[in-house]
């Protein structure tokens, strides 16, 4: 089990390898919630096969590019994101981005465990004919949210195995299913649907990139083992290695499998159309690997909200800190089971906003390590009025302002099912690029306001 909490890893402890990172996003991404979304792609936003592949091939290269640069500060100062985050927000200033990233894992979490529950309940009714029930539904989410618990509790080490087994069975078990499609489906029809508009190529995208940069923050966690020394471009080419081997064939076969299945883009339970199109020999097995992708995958979000709780002032060791997360999932996980009529919707509003909640913060620190930023590692686990991370009143107001104002104005171009801003309706609003504009205005902003008078930084950008 990791003991280490918020702490810069010493360079004698770094023994990571970062080819460990290609396996570790790999299996972040093995969902089949892009299978869903996939599906989403071709009926509702009614794409050709072509212009699926375009955007199932360039969100992963935008949305884990930038996971993977912001993981350089991991190995440049040793120490989880959020706890970065301090030397560039102020030891008090980062509570309030910390806060906002912290709940909206509550939401990426819930929406996890729910597609993993709704896995557990396929594999009984396909091998035993159980229809869901009450109690049925909040076992299968118990167990789900529990198994995430436990594995992210142990912490990097366990993570790191289970992610390079994950992959290779997931691989294996999605090529079965590649094949299988390649043989039976309607190829005629999915190569002869018509384009849809360029503004639907870009929503998709926009939504498929959103789910990606939501892992950013969470970039230095996974790679604050490595040595001073690693390259950043090898870092990012790992990191966009793996999730770009799993997107475009996860997202494709959402797509094909929508043609002859349309009800699968507007379904509530986004993965019972596989015990209808899969042989009972491929579906059991495929649904059982998913569901152990899924447990990771939340394990992963847990294991950095831990740190994120910890940053928040929660004394206690990590392993407890992510058990609030489990509690919250639970409770939502429960709601929208019961609640939902159309998963997909739900899915892709919670993305968007998630996308705009993150991209603001991404703006900031992704600008402030252009600048060249070394971390203090006594000055990160400082937080009282002496540490050189303190600025004015606990605050470094230009990241705070350039912040606040990327999320107001990001907002302001999002639309979504519980929330539409002002500028939706204007092409950037409808081509769901809230998150891009969020990006663009809280880092540049950012960069040309001044700097914080303290705080040590280095003189040139090392990657």
């Amino acid at each position: 089990m990791e003991t280490r909490g918020l702490d810069p890893v010493p360079d004698e402890e770094r023994t990571g390898r970062v080819r460990a990172l290609f396996p570790t996003w790999a299996a972040a991404n093995m969902t089949v919630l892009l299978l869903t979304v996939g599906a989403g792609l071709m009926v509702l936003n009614r794409l050709s096969f072509g212009q699926v592949l375009v955007v199932a091939v360039t969100a992963p290269l935008l949305s884990f590019g930038l996971v993977g640069f912001i993981s350089v500060a991991g190995k440049r100062g040793g120490a989880p994101g959020m706890a970065l985050s301090r030397a560039v927000f102020g030891q008090r200033g980062n509570l309030a981005p910390g806060a906002l990233i912290w709940v909206a894992r509550w939401g990426w979490e819930t929406m996890n465990a729910v597609t993993g529950a709704y896995a557990l309940l396929t594999v009984g009714d396909v091998l035993f004919g159980v229809r869901s029930t009450t109690a049925l539904v909040t076992g299968t989410l118990v167990a789900f949210v529990a198994g995430s618990f436990l594995l992210s509790g142990l912490g990097l080490r366990a993570l790191r195995v289970c992610c390079t087994w994950s992959a290779y069975l997931f691989g294996a078990f999605s090529v079965l299913v590649l094949v299988r499609l390649a043989v039976t489906s309607p190829w005629r029809e999915v190569l002869e649907r018509p384009p849809g508009p360029v503004s639907m190529v870009l929503a998709g995208i926009g939504t498929l990139t959103a789910g990606g940069i939501s892992w950013a923050p969470s970039g230095p966690d996974f790679s604050r083992y490595l040595p001073r020394s690693t390259s950043g471009r090898a870092m990012v080419a790992a990191t966009v290695g793996g999730a770009a081997v799993v997107f475009p064939p996860m997202v494709l076969m959402g797509a094909v499998m929508a043609v002859a299945t349309p009800g699968l883009a507007v379904t509530g339970d986004p993965v019972s159309f596989i015990g209808v199109l899969l042989p009972t020999w491929l579906s059991v097995p495929y649904l059982v690997v998913t569901v152990t992708g899924m447990v990771l995958i939340n394990a992963m979000s847990m294991y950095s909200a831990g740190f994120t709780a910890q940053t928040l002032g929660f004394s206690v060791p990590r392993a407890w800190a992510v058990g609030v997360n489990a509690a919250i999932s639970l409770l939502l996980g429960s709601l929208l089971m019961m609640v939902a009529s159309s998963f997909i919707d739900a899915f892709v509003s919670f993305l968007n906003l998630l996308a705009v909640t993150f991209s603001a913060w991404i703006g900031v620190f992704a600008t402030d390590m252009v600048r060249g930023r070394a971390y203090d590692p006594v000055a990160l686990m400082d937080t009282t009025a002496t540490s050189a991370y303190w600025y004015t009143g606990g605050v470094a107001w230009p990241a705070v302002a350039a912040w606040a104002a990327g999320l107001a104005v990001g907002l302001l171009f999002t639309g979504a099912e519980w929330f539409t801003g002002p500028l939706a309706g204007t092409w950037p609003g409808r081509s769901g690029l809230g998150w891009a504009v969020a990006v663009l205005v809280s880092g540049g902003l950012y960069a040309a306001l001044p700097r914080p008078g303290t705080g040590r930084r280095a003189a040139s950008l090392h990657f």
